[in-house]
């Protein structure tokens, strides 16, 4: 039998012969707590499946992955394991009509954030269990038939330390010191969870009355360690849920149909958060320790709608396998922030989609890899890596232009009926596509196949023809395909797209005076309700951001944005051109120098809080890795005199003086630099109305651990006054990141040569490792890189694997030798993993791309 990576051919085989009629999964936790010295520490897991079999006497196999299994029977007929079991799976032959499967396992606790986590508080010595699974690591908890087609109602029962309260999908009751909870509704095997220990937990309530008059009550709950109870603002988390709650019941009219909601705050999280039913679990950095700004609670309230527009698309209703993760991801990602706008108090909700998710989304849709929005996944690894911006960003992007085509109203209506078509189902593209056709009469076929079934961003020019008097005598909007290699993406698409026309008004700022909406089709298409308008000084396609384009600009515009950017009033359009000058940025279109001139000049009018801090991340990019090697000093130089002057102009206390101070101490390098930070962890230097709190203390150490001037018994001193979680990551980070050739080192072999570390803190030593002020440093690496990383993907986890090669890729060494040995690695090993091999052609991709805007910053051509 072959390994882990299970093949979509043997899952469409497997669920053409089987079908499940219950799990009952037995779990015994109380091994979580105790001292084991050094025997491996693991879990009993006794797993019953109830299946059919269409074709008597065929073989078949469970999954399960574990150190050891017990017993196995099936159909009382005792099978021995060592027969069966190979590590990953377990053959099944002789199959009957009707099959019961008992297998008892002892099952690992994970380090990695995968399968049975398992966390120990350093505060209080607590241990924290939880689970996470996508896209199939519930077989290292319970034996299953791990694929999403498979779906079966789920009935856990586990036994846990006396003094734990546990969580699964369903309610759960303590009796006889079993926790037992209420069986599922059919769910796929990567929805199931079970969270575990002395979690600090609140509870409210959600009411409503429906459509028949009947009432529905859904009991709700949040949860933390209880080292961050005293940050824990519920009472906000709950407000966003009943939020939510009422926007999907007014819009999708079919009830939520999974009881309970519960919402877990988990620690060591290696994603955003996962849409479990009845108990969605996120990371805990959504807990704020410190003071942050306004765009990070949009940023957890996007999340948590996100994940509960996934209890009716994705958990209700589930693709059949992964070629179609777009069908869930997508639509929660447009469902999040479309719910969030209308909902709640963030009602700029569309600027931080236009400016941040979208800018995921351009970036992964211009990389070798890119993929159609419906993609062709091949196994569990492919799956691993399209959890992408190209799923979730850009698939949402497609569908914000989908409304705009087909209406918002046969938009919705077309979701209803989805819903109530293939509850408890699997479905594949087709099956949402008809219902959208029915609903809106449009041709929906052919709208997929151009943006659903092709890949790449399209760039949409304006071109402007002025007549003798001045005005508009044609605007066209020039439509180009992309090209990214290996291959070229020919498609032109269909673009339902509004153009904006901006002069100054009598205050000086840029105001829209004239706007159309227009179908652009093919290479060029002519605006004609524009003719005869007053010369605008910036024409904006794609205003308002209807459809998803790179979006470029004819010269006059350029030059009005060159002089003027800050000017423009509206917020969304002012983050549209930001995000089309970043492109212009990474394209080697625009010098990065004159990028980073833009945000010096104009960032500090920036009102929108989630857009600035975009312009800072964009910033400290172009820096690093896009301007011209001899000029990064001088760069660095005028960030940093520009942060430090807008933070002491900026208001006392406020948000923006927050942000300000954060991008400071990222760009902080020089002597004085460094001794104002010093000064302000100090007290001796003072901002007026800034608090420097523990997460603010953890920023500002960092650069002066990078630079050399907080050494390890200052970090050691900070440990101890914030002897945390928290602390000990960013311990961790700051620690590695300290300028010596033995502490990198050390920091490679504690990552690379060694998996005694957890997830977070892997990623949290990888973060400090790589800086880009010690180039020389990390200089020797780059070869070691190359010698490693197939032995690190195949004897590590794939989240550890990702992370490794993501991370320690040689980015900073940024000359054509690194991208020559990038070169002769992927010739040498045309048969490494293709997972392994996508991962090191998109980090080439990202190195020539830095090397060809280093040549246009540099004044060569781009």
């Amino acid at each position: 039998m072959p390994g882990e990576n299970l093949s979509r051919d043997e899952a469409q085989e497997r669920a053409a012969l089987l079908s499940v009629d219950g799990y009952e999964v037995s779990l015994d936790l109380r091994s979580a707590v105790g001292d084991r010295g050094d025997e491996p520490r693991t879990f009993r897991s006794v797993t019953t499946i109830r299946f059919r079999c269409a074709d008597p006497g065929a073989t078949s196999f469970a999954d399960l992955i574990a150190p050891s299994v017990t017993s196995v029977s099936l159909n009382g007929k005792d099978l021995d394991p060592r027969a069966v079991f190979d590590g990953s799976r377990i053959v099944l032959e002789d199959l009957a009509a009707e099959n019961e499967l008992v297998v008892d396992a002892q099952c690992a606790y994970s380090r990695t954030g995968e399968g049975m986590h398992r966390f120990v508080d350093p505060e209080d010595g607590e241990v924290y269990l939880y689970t996470q699974y996508e896209p199939a690591d519930a077989r290292r908890v319970f034996a299953n038939f791990e694929q999403p087609d498979l779906k079966a109602p789920f009935r856990f029962e586990v036994r846990a330390p006396e003094d734990w309260v546990v969580w699964s999908n369903g309610v759960g009751e303590r009796t006889d010191g079993v926790w037992r909870f209420a069986e599922t509704k059919p769910i796929s095997t990567y929805i199931t969870a079970v969270v575990a220990g002395p979690y600090h937990y609140v509870t409210d309530s959600y009411e409503r009355v429906l459509g028949d008059g009947t009432r529905l009550e859904i009991p709700l709950g949040a949860m933390c360690r209880k080292g961050l109870a005293p940050y824990f603002d519920a009472d906000d988390v709950f407000e966003i849920t009943k939020q939510g709650l009422d926007f999907f019941h007014d819009h999708f009219d079919y009830p939520y149909p999974f009881g309970k909601y519960d919402q877990a705050f988990v620690p060591e999280y290696n994603l955003g958060a996962m849409e479990n039913p009845g108990l969605v679990t996120f990371r805990e950095e959504f807990i704020f320790r410190g003071k942050v700004t306004r765009a990070s609670y949009e940023r957890r309230a996007n999340v948590i709608l996100h994940e509960m527009a996934h209890m009716w698309f994705g958990d209700l209703v589930t693709m059949v396998w992964w070629d179609d993760l777009w069908l869930k991801e997508s639509f929660a990602d447009f469902m999040g922030s479309f719910s969030m706008v209308e909902a709640t108090r963030f009602t700029n909700g569309w600027v931080t989609f236009a400016n941040n998710r979208k800018s995921w989304a351009y970036r992964a849709d211009q990389l070798p890899s890119t993929h159609p929005v419906t993609a062709d996944i091949r196994d569990l690894e492919d799956a691993k890596l399209n959890f992408d911006g190209i799923t979730y960003a850009k698939g949402a992007s497609v569908l914000k232009q989908l409304v705009a085509y087909v209406g918002r109203e046969a938009f919705l209506e077309g979701a209803r009926r989805y819903f109530k078509r293939n509850a408890y189902g699997n479905t594949r593209l087709g099956d949402l596509l008809s219902v959208l056709e029915e609903t809106s009469g449009r041709d929906m076929p052919t709208w997929s196949r151009a943006w659903l079934e092709t890949a790449g961003v399209n760039s949409l020019t304006p071109q402007v023809l002025l007549d003798a008097e001045g005005r508009i005598d044609e605007l066209a909007v020039v439509q180009e395909a992309a090209a990214i290699a290996p291959a070229d993406h020919p498609e032109l698409r269909p673009h339902r797209v509004a153009i904006g026309l901006y002069r100054r008004g009598g205050d000086g700022a840029l105001e829209r005076y004239a706007r159309a909406e227009a179908d652009v089709v093919g290479a060029r298409t002519v605006v004609a309700e524009l003719a005869g308008a007053e010369a605008p000084e910036l024409v904006l396609v794609n205003d308002d951001d209807l459809t998803y384009c790179k979006i470029r600009f004819d010269a006059g515009s350029l030059d009005t944005l060159r002089a003027a950017l800050g000017d423009i009033s509206d917020p969304l359009a002012r983050a549209l051109c930001w995000s089309a000058l970043w492109n212009l940025t990474r394209d080697a279109l625009l010098p990065a120098r004159d990028f980073v001139d833009l945000v010096l000049r104009f960032a500090g009018r920036e009102t929108d809080i989630g857009v600035l801090q975009m312009l800072h991340a964009w910033a400290n990019s172009a820096l690093t890795f896009y301007t011209a090697p001899e000029w990064r000093e001088t760069g660095g130089r005028l960030l940093a005199e520009g942060a430090l002057r807008e933070l002491r102009a900026a208001e006392p206390g406020s948000q923006h003086q927050l942000t300000w101070a954060r991008f400071f101490a990222a760009v902080a390098s020089s002597e004085a630099d460094l001794g104002v930070l010093q000064g302000l962890l100090a007290g001796t230097e003072k901002v007026d109305g800034l608090e420097v709190d523990q997460e603010l203390r953890w920023a500002f150490l960092e650069p002066l651990a990078t630079y050399g001037v907080a050494g390890e018994g200052i970090l050691a001193a900070e440990l101890a006054r914030d002897d945390t979680a928290s602390g000990k990551r960013h311990q961790v980070r700051c620690l590695a990141a300290r300028p010596s050739a033995a502490v990198k080192a050390q920091a490679w072999a504690s990552v690379v040569e060694s998996d005694v570390l957890s997830n977070a803190l892997v990623e949290a030593t990888i973060a400090g490792f790589a800086r880009p002020s010690q180039r020389e440093l990390a200089a020797p690496y780059a070869e070691r890189y190359f010698e490693v990383i197939e032995r690190v993907w195949a004897e590590r986890s794939i989240q550890i694997g990702m992370d490794v090669v993501r991370g320690l890729f040689p980015s900073l060494q940024d000359s054509p030798a690194t991208l020559k040995a990038t070169d002769a690695w992927l010739a040498a090993h045309e048969g490494a993993a293709p997972a392994l091999r996508r991962l090191v052609v998109e980090a080439r991709d990202d190195l020539a791309r830095a090397l060809r805007a280093q040549a246009c910053d540099a004044g060569g051509e781009g």
